[in-house]
């Protein structure tokens, strides 16, 4: 066990420094090992100070949400799926991102309930570090939003670890705080009850690309009603979000 500890320390030490010797890579499938390195350069320098400067109506985010087997990443739940859609300022782009995630573990009979993915369209889904890829190429180095973000990023980031070891490097912008701070008076945290305060239109829930299109509509919302309060770039958000 002591030996095996070792050998995943040093593999992983190796992968930090980006460099793959053959009588390592060898070992690997050379996709696996290409997919790895690459999840682990789109995860780096994602906090660039300049962007704090930028307009919120003209900053590049990615608005994503998961659908997972349970709430607790570590006690062994998973993503299931993950949905996401690009916002350059306060356009939401047609193009899409939507993938199922082949999960390590069973899945609820009420996660199935819920979200509508069945054992047989799970098992059939690609690996989760594919999904990771191909999810993380599409975000870029996007501001990510979600909405209670807590949840997303926490499973996103545990995915990354468990896949490439590295952190999630990106921004995280949560829609929940922020409409909570607009709108002080109203103490609820569901996506529904914000989307309609908003005037949005509430379409199929608990599937990860609906959500994030619904959740991109109140970010642009969002935009609008911060410019109203004196709140312009990024950095202005920041400061915003964090008085008492």
């Amino acid at each position: 066990m002591k030996d095996s500890m070792k050998r995943n320390g040093v593999f992983w030490d190796i992968m930090k420094e980006g460099v793959l010797p053959s009588r390592i890579a060898s070992m690997l499938s050379a996709p696996s090992a290409q997919q790895i390195a690459f999840v682990r350069s789109l995860t780096r320098g994602q906090r660039k100070t300049e962007t704090l400067h930028v307009p919120l109506t003209e900053l590049g985010t990615a608005v994503f949400d998961l659908e997972t087997t349970g709430f607790h990443y570590n006690h062994g739940d998973e993503i299931l799926s993950f949905g996401a859609v690009r916002v350059d300022g306060m356009e939401v782009d047609r193009e899409a991102f939507y993938s199922l995630a082949r999960p390590g573990t069973a899945i609820p009979e009420r996660i199935i309930e819920l979200t509508g993915i069945t054992l047989q369209a799970a098992e059939e889904a690609p690996a989760l570090l594919q999904v990771l890829q191909d999810f993380m190429s599409f975000v870029d180095d996007r501001v990510l939003i979600a909405h209670g973000s807590a949840h997303d990023k926490a499973f996103l980031d545990a995915a990354l670890w468990k896949t490439t070891r590295v952190h999630l490097g990106h921004r995280v912008l949560d829609t929940m705080m922020i409409a909570r701070k607009l709108v002080p008076n109203r103490p609820i945290s569901a996506l529904d009850d914000w989307l309609r305060i908003y005037d949005i239109p509430i379409g199929r829930r608990h599937h990860a690309l609906e959500d994030a299109k619904m959740t991109a509509q109140l970010w642009v919302k969002l935009i609008d009603h911060l410019a109203h309060t004196g709140v312009v770039t990024l950095g202005d958000l920041y400061h915003f979000l964090g008085k008492s």
